[in-house]
Parts: C-alpha cells; structure tokens; sequence
C-alpha cells in the first residue's frame, strides 16, 4: 500500500533497535517509511511488524555514496519525496579496548559508519528536500550521551558522537534558506540488542564495574515522532531522553 499523501521518512539502521523502533512508529501514525539498512531479512522483519503499511526495504550501507545515493533515489521514485531522514545507523566498534590499542581498522570502521554515512545520508536528504516542491524537510540525527560525555575506552564511538553535534549544528544553519530543520536527538540506554551489556555491568570512570539502567525503547521512538512532526517553523535543536537513574547527571 502507498499512500501519496502520507508524509515519507528515511529511516536508516531500520532493521533492529532504535531504527526498528521508530519506524514502526511511524508507520503506526500513518507515515510512509523507507527502511534502510545492511541486510534485507531484518528490514522485511521491522515491515512485517507493521501490516498493510506503506513500506519500502533498501538493503544499504550507509558508508558507501553509491548505497547512499541509490537509497534516496528508490525512496523517491517510490514515494515522491522525502520529508524525514531519521540518521540512525551506527556501530560502537570494539567494546573496552585501550586508546594504545585500537586497531586503525576498527576506528576508520567507527568513523566510516557513525560519521561519514550520517553526512552522505544528509547530503543526500538534504539534495532532494532542497529540490522538492513543496521545498523543505527535517533531518533528526541520533547523537548520544557520548556526545556529551564519554565512557572509558570508547575513543571513536565518542569523538563521532561529538563531530555529529558539529554536523547538526551546521545542517541547521545551511537548511533554514530551504525550510531544512535538522535536529538531534542524544540518548542514554535504551533497552535493545546494543545495550544488553550494560545491564549486566559496564565500566564507570572510577574504575568499577556496574550495571545500568535503561529505559523502554518506544520512549525513544515517540520522541522521535514528536520531533518529526513539528511543522517545519519549528524544531527541536537538541533532545535528550535517558532512563532517569542512569549514571550521568552529577555523580551518578
């Protein structure tokens, strides 16, 4: 089914976690979503979650230009335009590893998808809203805690989180002449596949090892919808939603 009238989103990493969980709640409000992600079984999994909804599954890898470029094109020859990238795919690479230690290969990894792909997947977003009648659209990138504070050993996760703070601000600025509103949204815990460890124990600054709390994945999703369907006058720069005794705000 295709509703031509529905508003189209661009959900990147779609196939699990954060990305199933906001697509499947767009999906529910009516929208019309692109799913994007590595491999094509997880994708129809997050569509089947959802019947009878206006779907389209594009097997991409987000940090490579030519996957980026036809996933924006297949969106549009489908649907017409693009009214929302949720920028969401991610990776925290090698878990606990020392600075000294980090193979170059693990980081440019981290770098290539956390980074690069969330500025292809914009260029691109931003190349159709730009060129779209009615013009505009809205971006929302999926920050992190670690934007604001890092954990320990986590050196490429962390210094991607922040340089996406730097992409955000800067698409905000570049987007306003072309009703562009781009967003970011940071958060800490949300209970998926990603965050499993976390529950068992993860490392703290002080040098223990505890266990975290997290929160319901769909709060995370109905933020996210709340930030996409603001009119385009209006936009949330920066969100944070974390589980509420998560160790981050003062001294845990």
């Amino acid at each position: 089914m295709t509703d031509r009238n529905s508003k189209i989103a661009v959900v990147t990493g779609a196939g699990s976690g954060i990305g199933r969980a906001v697509a499947v709640e767009l999906l529910r409000a009516g929208w019309s979503v692109v799913l994007a992600g590595r491999r094509a079984e997880p994708l129809a999994e997050t569509a089947a979650l959802v019947p009878g909804a206006a779907t389209l599954a594009v097997p991409a890898d987000v940090s490579r230009p030519q996957d980026v470029d036809a996933l924006f094109t297949a969106a549009v020859e489908r649907f017409g335009r693009v009214d929302l990238l949720f920028n969401n795919a991610g990776t925290f690479g090698p878990g606990g590893v020392p600075v000294e230690e980090l193979p170059y290969d693990a980081w440019r990894h981290v770098v290539d998808t956390n980074l690069n792909g969330a500025f292809l997947c914009a260029q691109a977003a931003y190349r159709r809203m730009k060129e779209q009648d009615p013009q505009g659209g809205r971006i929302i990138n999926n920050g992190s805690i670690s934007a604001h504070a890092p954990r320990p050993h986590s050196v490429a996760y962390t210094a991607t989180k922040h340089a996406l703070t730097g992409l955000t601000k800067s698409l905000s600025l570049d987007g306003r002449p072309y009703g562009i509103a781009v967003g970011q949204i940071d958060i800490g815990n949300a209970a998926t596949d990603m965050t499993t460890r976390m529950q068992t124990g993860a490392l703290q600054a002080n040098g223990e090892v505890t266990p975290e709390p997290v929160m319901d994945v769909a709060d995370v999703a109905r933020t996210v919808r709340h930030m996409a369907e603001l009119p385009l006058e209006a936009n949330v720069q920066f969100a944070t939603v974390l589980a509420t005794t998560m160790p981050y705000i003062g001294r845990g």
